[in-house]
């Protein structure tokens, strides 16, 4: 037995076995018996009168949801107090005689005194229309609720401790929710100076305590206490360092200092904490969480079960490295360093990589075969991603060649002067180049865009934050270590960082505070998905690559079926090859028309029939279920357009901005196309795939985007950079430019300073 709050605890309680609790957040879906610890700040209005009647529901709410799934749930709340007051003073308002209140007069009657509300009597006038309001909203959702009032005493008599325990099973064998409240009606009386605002609110305290005991005592798998704070916090919240804890271990309050309680109730952030602590010892797995967010309440419990990064975590693991929010800080730091080397060092660190990817092949390829390996046992990932996972001494050898030509080509990126200005007579402006920050980039099954995006990154002086998909972790692993290695040389090791750590990609991110721009590298699903989940972080890139080639009338035999060809057939997975082949309607049943359709089956690429093809033909192909659709194999679709004007409409309808190219031998059309196809890259006679960063002398690339801000096309280093202004003056103030000041605005262009070419 140990004491805690002055409530002795058996450490082990009746009829449980010391279980184990989740060692990660995306273990908690699993958990199928949960306890919600619904606290007064949650319950209550800001009044501390009454209940937040939209918050309760929506709670209630998520609790249903998750009962329906299967789940056994039960609810600790306060709120007893809150709505007897309520009831209380209406009634004190309502026994007051008119002719008192009118002989008062008026003045006096706004000023008139509601008597201190003694807290136990709250609770009583309380708990029965608290219950009733549960019974009501659970009712919507077609969802049984029964109330348990518990004291400590009942904790002490192991009989009693017994009946509770098979009461609460039973409850739950029907599907029943258990709602379970202190009974505040009997407690005994408050500690000295503990009233607030007119009322003694003591269930906080008792439940943070109770919904530990129930929890342990149930063998429950989860416990979520929801309060007014978004968790724990390493300093107390709403100090300038405060940072919020994502998972907080054993030992570790010792470096924490707990703050002032919550606005309402007598428990504080330390009393939650050794109930959480208390509850994992005994083998449940403990969340706490902002319950009054209004942008998040709504689906805190869900987004909790479901395993996302909400509030602070309880977990006895401790993860061998750094977290993922730690992982970004060295990033911020190590790309500063970064930055300040000279250009000269930042391309020392480019050549340095591209040297050992071609010196440690063997070891590369080695990690890379166990990955192809696993994939294919598992059976999972289909064979254009199993071509994208593939590494090859040729692919080593194009990476070497390309981080070469980002080395060459960075030695003026960061600090650039791009624009100067004279404001006035010894006040100069500039406009430099600097980089973003911190990037963070997402990339499924391409490990050779590890180091790609590790030399960009390096070159524009940006710290980095690598997310690979686990189907390409023991390539991912060695080429981090080699890009580690090569920023060693001017210790700057940190600016380089593998998220290896089980976070989901939707609580990255969530990191605005520490991530400055996403780049997403894989499906269109994946880009999607980030978009959506992006939270005040910008995303660069793009969520599909529907490409289209538009053959003219004037177009020549011999290029239309090399470009379609390369277009299509070189590499089908790329988000760069050709999805829709637009025809001119006069090259119907053309020679031309017939070659193009023989090349296409020789290449054995399914085609599909747009709705204008189709109705040109008596046995068509299968038609095209949308015209907004992105292959990424040997399939494609074959449209018919009218003119060139009708082309365009097409792609800007149907295409993804990504890249469109004409092949045609008029001058005339051509430049028409270019001008008018709104696209990051336009294309006259040459194949789609030439849209790459690699292929544009960029060296390489982050990826391709199609936003209408910043970067478009292929990205490369000046895609990586922002710039900041500089200004240089002499004791100069505006108000000497005022309209009887001494100096003038000058505005006058400065020459830029020569740039290195070399």
């Amino acid at each position: 037995i140990r004491c805690w709050s002055n409530i002795p605890f058996l450490t082990v309680p009746l009829s449980r076995a010391h279980g184990k609790s989740f060692a990660h957040r995306s273990e908690l879906k699993h958990a199928k018996r949960i306890v919600v610890k619904l606290g007064s700040a949650v319950v209550t209005r800001g009044d501390e009168c009454g209940l937040a009647l939209g918050r309760l529901a929506s709670i209630v709410e998520q609790v249903s949801m998750l009962q329906n799934q299967g789940r056994e749930m039960m609810i600790v709340t306060s709120g007893a107090v809150a709505f007897g007051k309520q009831r209380l003073r209406h009634e004190i308002l309502l026994s007051q005689s008119v002719r008192q209140a009118l002989h008062s007069g008026q003045s006096q009657l706004k000023d008139m005194a509601i008597p201190v509300l003694e807290a136990r009597a709250c609770a009583a006038a309380g708990q029965s229309g608290l219950m009733a309001l549960y019974e009501a909203m659970f009712t919507q959702y077609s969802i049984c609720a029964a109330q348990i009032l518990v004291t400590n005493l009942d904790f002490h008599d192991e009989q009693k401790r017994r009946n509770l325990n098979g009461t609460l099973h039973e409850l739950l064998r029907m599907n029943i929710v258990p709602i379970i409240n202190t009974n505040d009606a009997v407690v005994p009386p408050p500690e000295p100076n503990s009233d607030l605002q007119g009322v003694n609110v003591i269930s906080v305290k008792d439940n943070d305590s109770l919904a530990a005991r129930l929890a342990v005592e149930m063998k429950t798998d989860l416990l979520i206490v929801l309060s007014d704070v978004e968790g724990l916090f390493d300093s107390p919240p709403g100090s300038d360092d405060a940072k919020l804890i994502d998972i907080f271990y054993p030992g570790d309050q010792q470096s924490v200092t707990f703050g002032t309680k919550s606005r309402v109730g007598m428990g504080g952030m330390e009393a939650k904490v050794k109930a959480a602590l208390w509850a994992l010892q005994g083998g449940t797995s403990v969340v706490i969480a902002n319950g009054t967010h209004p942008k998040i309440s709504g689906h805190v419990i869900t987004d909790i079960v479901e395993g996302k990064k909400v509030g602070t975590f309880f977990s006895e693991v401790k993860p061998a490295g750094p977290t993922v929010e730690q992982q970004a800080e060295m990033a911020r730091a190590g790309g500063r360093t970064l930055a300040a080397l000279q250009p000269e060092q930042r391309a020392e660190v480019i050549y340095r990589l591209a040297d050992l990817l071609t010196d440690q092949r063997e070891e590369i390829l080695l990690a890379n075969k166990k990955d192809l390996e696993e994939a294919e046992n598992k059976g999972r990932l289909a064979l254009p991603l199993l071509k994208r996972l593939s590494l090859s001494t040729s692919k080593l050898n194009s990476l070497a060649i390309g981080l070469r030509q980002i080395a060459a080509s960075s030695q003026d990126s960061v600090g650039r002067v791009i624009r100067r200005t004279r404001i006035a007579k010894a006040l100069e402006l500039e406009q430099v180049t600097v980089p973003i920050g911190v990037l963070l980039v997402i990339f499924e099954s391409r490990p050779d865009c590890l180091p790609q995006v590790s030399a960009l990154a390096i070159a524009s002086g940006n710290g980095l934050l690598l997310k690979g998909g686990k189907e390409a972790a023991h390539s991912n692993q060695i080429l981090h270590h080699l890009t580690q290695e090569a920023l060693s040389i001017h210790g700057v090791k940190d600016a380089v960082q593998l998220v290896n750590t089980r976070e989901e990609v939707e609580d990255l991110c969530r990191l605005d505070k520490l991530i400055d721009l996403i780049i997403p590298r894989g499906s269109s699903q994946l880009v999607r998905n980030i978009q959506k989940a992006a939270k005040g972080i910008p995303v660069m890139g793009h969520s599909e690559g529907i490409c289209h080639v538009f053959v003219d009338t004037d177009a020549s035999v011999e290029k239309v079926t090399r470009i379609i060809r390369d277009s299509k057939c070189e590499y089908p997975a790329a988000c760069n090859a050709l999805e829709t082949l637009l025809i001119h309607r006069d090259l119907l049943r053309t020679p031309l028309f017939d070659q193009i359709i023989d090349m296409l089956r020789v290449e054995q690429v399914r085609i599909h029939a747009g709705p204008k093809f189709a109705s040109y033909l008596t046995f068509s192909p299968s038609e095209v279920k949308s015209l907004r659709t992105e292959y990424g194999d040997l399939e494609c679709c074959i449209e018919v357009v009218d003119s060139v004007q009708e082309a365009v409409e097409h792609i800007h309808k149907y295409g993804s901005s990504h890249t469109d190219v004409i092949i045609t031998e008029n001058e005339q059309t051509a430049e028409f196309f270019l001008q008018h196809v709104d696209s990051a890259c336009v294309f006259w006679n040459a194949s789609t795939r030439f849209s790459d960063g690699y292929r544009f002398g960029l060296g390489a690339e982050v990826g391709i985007s199609t936003s209408r801000i910043h970067a478009r096309g292929p990205v490369g280093i000046e895609g990586l950079l922002t710039t900041k202004w500089l200004l240089r003056g002499d004791n100069h103030v505006v108000s000497d430019f005022s309209e009887h000041g001494t100096m003038k605005y000058l505005h006058e262009s400065l020459p830029l300073p020569q740039r290195n070419t070399n």
